[in-house]
């Protein structure tokens, strides 16, 4: 079951239409069935609650006004690097600049400019 803090994208008929996280899944008053409510990742931000039976929240197709919905369970791609690559990367962080990096470019702070 998709749990709080879930990102879900939900198509409407076949088609992504939006992606949302769960914010929170709590009992509705009819047995077996939770309200859902669901920040909906658009600019500008809103939150919806659906009230939704527990197949549903799994992935099961439903109907809402007469279209077709289904929330799809999203698995942020996890890509890792070899050990030995890793170790490497984390050294390269902790080594200080030499001259010729430094002549590179210049930061400047954006919290410093008048």
């Amino acid at each position: 079951m998709a749990r709080e803090g879930d990102l879900v994208l939900v198509k409407v008929g076949d088609a992504p239409a939006f992606f949302a996280r769960i914010e929170s899944i709590s009992p509705d008053v009819k047995p077996e069935w939770h309200q859902v409510n669901l920040l909906v990742l658009q600019v500008p931000l809103i939150e919806v609650t659906w009230i939704l039976h527990e197949a549903y929240i799994n992935g099961a197709s439903f109907t809402m006004g007469g279209k077709k919905v289904l929330l799809e369970l999203v698995q942020a791609p996890r890509k890792k690097l070899p050990p030995a690559q890793n170790r490497k990367s984390r050294e390269q962080c902790r080594k200080q600049p030499s001259e010729k990096e430094e002549e590179k470019g210049k930061v400047i702070s954006l919290f410093d400019r008048g």
